[in-house]
Order: C-alpha cells, then sequence, then structure tokens
C-alpha cells in the first residue's frame, strides 16, 4: 500500500446526531453512517442537558459499523481514525478512565453557580475573558462548581476530565487528552499559549490538577484497543489521530485556514467565524474568540442560535403537505419549501421574525420566538412568506455577527465561505451572499466538519505535512454565488427595521412577560 492509499474515519459526535464518516486522501467520501440523539434534561435540574456516555457510545460504534457496511470495507481498510464534536460538552473520569458524568453543549444547569462567583469575585469573568476569549456562559467553570455542590463525590472522584471528541478518542485508545480547539472553549484555557490555564482555575475555586495532555490536533495520540475494536468494527491497532471541536474543525474543512478567511457554518447553530492571526479581546464582550486548529490561528465567533431547529420546528409544525409531496416524489420538503419561497419577494411581504439575536456574550440571551407584523392577507402572508422570512432572519443576524468580527479583528473580509446542512439549497445561499454584500463560495462537500477529521487523520499518517497543506489540496468548489447590490440595500434596511423591532421583544424578557428562546447561565 502507497502512503496515500486506503481510508480514513472520522467520528463526529453532533448536537442532533453521531456520525461516522469514511474519506480516500484525495478528500472523496465514501460511505458515512448516522444515528440520531436526543440528550435529555434531568428533572431535578432544570436546565441541564445529560450526555448518556453508555448509550451514545453504542450509537457511535453502530455508526462506525453501517459506515464500513455501506463502503463494502473491514476493519483493516481503515488506516487511521479521528474524531470531532460539538463544544462545551465535558466529559469527567476516574482514575482508572471510567466516566462519572457528561453534559451536553448547551447545558445551562450552573445558573446559580454563575451568580456565586460573580457575586464573590466581580472581575473574575472578564479576567478569563481575556485570557480565554470565553465568559461563563458555556464554560466548564460554573459546571465544574455545580458539580462540587451537587455531585460533591463525583467531583471528589474525578482524576480528569476532557471535551466530547477527546472523550471519543479516549474510546477508541484508552489515551485521555484534549486539542487546543475545544478545550479552549471551557474558559480554562490560554489562546496565548495554547495550554490550560491554571490560574483562572485556581482563582474560581476549582481543581487544578484535572486537567489533560494538550495535543494539536493532527497528532497520532495511541491506537484502537482491542475492546473498541470489537465495539466498532475497527482493527485493533489503528492509528487514532486528535481532532477537534466542530466549528473550528468546519472551518478547516472548509480551506477556511488562514488569517482573513470567513466562513458560515449553517447547521442546528449558526456559527460565523473570522480567521484572525493573534488572539485578541473584545473590550465589551460581545464576541468570543477561540484556538482554531491551526497552530498559530485565532478565532472571532458569532453564534446564531437554533436556526435549524427553527427552520425544522416550522417544517414540522405546518408542512405536513409538503413532506407528504416530497415523499412520494423522492425529495425533501426544504426543496419544496424553497422553491415557493423564492417567488416571494425580498422582505417577506413584511414579516418581522425573532429567534436568534446578535452574538453578545457578555449578556446572552434571545428574545422569545416570535413572527411579528403579520397580514391577514392570506396571499402574502402564508407558508411560503414565513419560511423565506426565518431564512432571511438566519442570513440578517449572521451578518450582523459577521461585521462585529470583523470590525473587532480589523479584517477586510473579501468573499464569504457557506456550508453545513443550510448550504445544499439554491435559495438559501443566495439570500445570504444579498445580505452579507459578498461572494459566497459552497463547497462540493458541505459537511465540512466530518470532512475535516479526515484531513487531521491523513495529517497523522503524514499524507500531508500540515492541516493547510491537507485542505488546500482537497478542498473543491461546488459554486460561487454574487451578491445582488440592490437588494444587498433592501437586506441592509431590513437590518435596521429587525434590529428596532428585537430590542423591545428582550426586554419582555427581563421584564418576565415573556420567556427566552434560550439564555445564558447566570442572566
Amino acid at each position: 500500500m502507497t502512503q496515500k492509499e486506503g481510508y480514513v474515519l472520522a467520528i463526529d459526535a453532533g448536537t442532533g446526531s453521531g456520525r461516522a464518516v469514511i474519506f480516500d486522501s484525495a478528500g472523496h467520501q465514501i460511505a458515512v453512517g448516522q444515528e440520531e440523539w436526543t440528550h435529555l434534561s434531568d428533572p431535578k435540574y432544570p436546565g441541564s442537558m445529560e450526555f448518556d456516555c453508555k448509550a451514545n457510545w453504542k450509537l457511535l460504534s453502530k455508526c462506525v459499523r453501517e459506515a464500513l457496511t455501506n463502503a463494502g470495507l473491514k476493519g483493516p481498510d481503515i488506516r487511521a481514525v479521528s474524531a470531532t464534536s460539538m463544544r462545551e460538552a465535558i466529559v469527567t473520569y476516574d482514575k482508572d478512565g471510567g466516566e462519572l458524568w457528561a453534559c451536553a453543549n448547551v447545558d445551562s444547569r450552573a445558573s446559580a453557580e454563575v451568580h456565586e462567583l460573580q457575586a464573590k469575585s466581580p472581575e473574575l469573568e472578564r479576567y478569563a475573558y481575556s485570557i480565554s476569549g470565553q465568559s461563563f456562559a458555556l464554560g466548564a467553570i460554573p459546571r465544574l462548581k455545580w458539580l462540587e455542590k451537587h455531585l460533591p463525590d463525583v467531583y471528589a472522584n474525578m482524576a480528569t476530565m476532557s471535551m466530547l471528541s477527546d472523550w471519543i478518542l479516549a474510546r477508541l485508545s484508552g489515551v485521555i487528552s484534549s486539542d487546543p480547539s475545544n478545550a479552549g472553549t471551557t474558559g480554562i484555557f490560554s489562546l496565548e499559549t495554547r495550554t490550560w490555564d491554571l490560574e483562572i482555575a485556581r482563582r474560581a475555586g476549582i481543581r487544578d490538577d484535572i486537567f489533560p495532555p494538550v495535543v494539536e490536533t493532527g497528532t497520532p495520540i495511541g491506537k484502537v484497543t482491542a475492546d473498541a475494536a470489537e465495539e466498532t468494527g475497527l482493527a485493533e491497532g489503528t492509528i487514532v489521530v486528535m481532532g477537534g471541536g466542530d466549528v473550528q474543525m468546519g472551518a478547516l474543512g472548509l480551506g477556511v485556514s488562514r488569517p482573513g478567511h470567513a466562513a458560515v457554518l449553517g447547521g442546528t447553530f449558526w456559527q460565523e467565524v473570522v480567521n484572525i492571526p493573534e488572539p485578541i479581546a473584545d473590550p465589551d464582550m460581545r464576541i468570543r474568540i477561540n484556538p482554531h486548529v491551526v497552530p498559530g490561528v485565532s478565532q472571532a465567533e458569532g453564534i446564531a442560535f437554533m436556526v435549524g431547529m427553527t427552520t425544522r420546528w416550522f417544517r414540522d409544525a405546518f408542512c405536513q403537505e409538503e413532506m407528504r409531496i416530497a415523499k412520494e416524489r423522492g425529495t425533501d420538503a426544504y426543496v419544496l419549501l424553497e422553491e415557493a419561497s423564492a417567488k416571494v419577494p425580498v422582505g417577506a411581504n413584511g414579516i418581522i421574525p425573532i429567534f436568534s439575536d446578535v452574538m453578545n456574550l457578555g449578556a446572552w440571551y434571545h428574545a422569545a420566538p416570535s413572527l411579528l407584523n403579520l397580514s391577514l392577507d392570506a396571499s402574502k402572508c402564508g407558508k411560503p412568506e414565513i419560511f423565506r422570512a426565518i431564512q432571511e432572519n438566519a442570513a440578517i443576524v449572521a451578518s450582523e455577527n459577521l461585521n462585529l468580527a470583523a470590525n473587532l479583528a480589523g479584517v477586510q473580509l473579501d468573499e464569504l465561505v457557506f456550508a453545513g446542512g443550510a448550504s445544499k439549497g439554491k435559495l438559501w445561499g443566495q439570500i445570504l451572499a444579498d445580505a452579507v454584500g459578498l461572494p459566497v463560495k459552497v463547497p462540493e462537500v458541505t459537511e465540512a466538519t466530518a470532512f475535516a477529521g479526515g484531513l487531521a487523520a491523513w495529517v497523522g499518517l503524514g499524507v500531508y505535512s500540515s492541516l493547510p497543506e491537507a485542505a488546500d489540496a482537497t478542498v473543491r468548489w461546488a459554486r460561487r454565488i454574487e451578491p445582488d447590490t440592490e437588494k444587498h440595500s433592501l437586506y441592509t434596511e431590513l437590518a435596521d427595521r429587525w434590529r428596532q423591532a428585537y430590542a423591545p421583544q428582550r426586554a419582555l424578557v427581563q421584564n418576565k412577560v415573556t420567556q427566552s428562546m434560550w439564555k445564558a447561565p447566570g442572566l
């Protein structure tokens, strides 16, 4: 077998599903196995989002076996495996490497602990942000304080902790370590040194002896154990390579690997990222700053919340007919919805959607989901208009977040990469280009996160010398979308109207008249 022969496998633990995807060295996707999952709340702890390690490992193992079967391959055909996952999710282990407790990414049970931290040390959050680029919103500090208070035996017996992608690799290899891109979202990590910052832990009053070694993405960390081989169908001894957090990995898989590159990853959440050459801090704490998987590069990031969940809600609640027709035609209901909404003018006949707000990390909460300015004229206000309004809203919030990030970093954006499930349709990419006012490139492989897991595996095998080189050699473009300047002017006006409409909706949440779609712990 030559250096570039064979296949690699990437395991992707997302918010809504787990997947295993097989790639060749040219970046072609060979096969996939996928299983949906849910992360349940413990009724004893409001805001909690549990991650069931035992059940979910069985699902991921099933995904690996499905991918091998779908590809017509055997375990020994896979030369290396890597992993990526939702960020912020953490797993704790005992001294033997057994899982003690884990939570998913948007677990917000630690509200009381955030209040206590802020009362005890008002400057701690800003101090941690200046070093890590993170707030308490989704970070590990309040969660670890919560463990100490509510599950003291777990806290006392915890020998180490890791991120979710690290847990997958630990299950495969028995080696617990972390990469900068995912560990960076804990808020206990230095952007400058790309390692744990123990002083933050000490100031927060949490243990400083629980952090695993830091290993850069694309580095081999071990080999598949006999137990993992039996569970997954991979061959014992297969090389296990460090992966990373889903957004930074997704950016790599789009070729967004150098300073000045920018992308929108359109999934359950929409992440808007701008690569920056050195760590910076936003004096207003609006934007989070993360380590990229590429050493020497950081990312300014905004997040549009629950965009994919909003479109799914609309489809499931109102579009049974479209789902029936799509099934008969062998297509997707979203295709039919886009075909109808493409005929609706910019602005969706005045409908103002209220879902995700623009990024504001220091005061991170959203208004109650709402649709404003509806018309009783059914010819102007029906399913096509509402669906277009939802799509336009996501594009406007993405544009606002990109402007925040680019202005903070002093970066002039020339073009934008769009990927993820939202990029598969014909209309949404055009709406995004028009709203942002930039050319938008869509890659052939739109599920870029798992693709980057494959790139990391090939780098670990030595096929490519670096992650940017791997991306340059394999990322191919499906289409380029040019913005319409007249429509861009209209979207600029719409963005102003939307901002004016959103502010009082946030005030209703503050006044406890309505319930926030999501808010960070402590707010």
